[in-house]
């Protein structure tokens, strides 16, 4: 695609987003402020955290554009959890493997799978709340979800997850979509990229089809719709969650 605001022209409102990263690392924030600047609102968003405050989708949320969070994590960014207890977004909160399953499991095709995370838990059991009211009571919370015993040992039935779009950003990638990862960046990108229908991805360095030697390919192209490349200046704008420095 010639631009980030092209690459997301067709996201409107109501919309749901699967969205790599963790903390600030591997985060597509270049495709986040294109989809800033479209201006979507009601979004439901599928993603590990929700940025920092000012940062990653933490821009989205300040801006009241997400109605909905499926996530493990809210620690670190105060208007996430200012808004969650303030009745003003839903949050279906999820243990960090099974959120990484679920994503890989949609995009595979797989409906649902069996996992002992959460047995004996409000995971398993329902009641955790989804929204609260503005007096502070639950107003959604969780359902019960489906048990079943294997082998001698209890397991809860989980949802696969799949979205209207994803977005994920990647070291590398080219024409047809075959994406590279570097280390730590890894973390949520190709999951969330292939639970998305339609998966828009940033490259850090674009490179021609043929260039990527197979077995250095993360994530094959057939999971990936539409690319862009980013400039050496967007390349090298990476956020620092926190900084820990010490006297000398």
């Amino acid at each position: 695609m010639a631009s980030a605001e092209e690459a997301v022209a067709d996201i409107g409102a109501g919309a749901s987003l699967a969205v790599g990263g963790f903390g600030l690392s591997g985060v597509p924030d270049v495709l986040i402020q294109a989809v800033y600047a479209l201006g979507p609102s009601g979004l439901s968003v599928v993603s590990n955290n929700c940025g920092v405050d000012g940062g990653g989708l933490g821009i989205l949320l300040a801006a009241g554009r997400i109605s909905r969070v499926t996530g493990s994590y809210v620690g670190e960014n105060k208007e996430f959890a200012a808004r969650y207890l303030g009745g003003e977004l839903e949050l279906e909160l999820t243990p960090q493997g099974t959120l990484a399953e679920r994503l890989r499991a949609g995009g595979s095709g797989v409906p649902a799978f069996y996992t002992p995370a959460g047995v004996g838990t409000q995971v398993a059991d329902g009641g955790l709340p989804w929204r609260y009211a503005a007096d502070g009571t639950v107003a959604v919370a969780s359902p019960p979800k489906e048990v079943r015993e294997f082998d001698g040992r209890v397991y809860v039935l989980e949802r696969g997850i799949t979205t209207d779009f994803a977005l994920v950003r990647a070291a590398k990638g080219d024409r047809h979509g075959n994406l590279v990862f570097r280390k730590a960046a890894r973390n949520f990108n190709p999951l969330a990229a292939m639970a998305g229908r339609v998966t828009i991805a940033e490259v850090e360095e674009l490179v021609a089809p043929g260039e990527l030697e197979p077995d250095e390919i993360h994530l094959p192209g057939v999971f990936v719709r539409r690319v862009v490349a980013l400039t050496p200046q967007q390349a090298a704008a990476k956020g620092i969650e926190r900084r820990t420095v010490r006297d000398r």
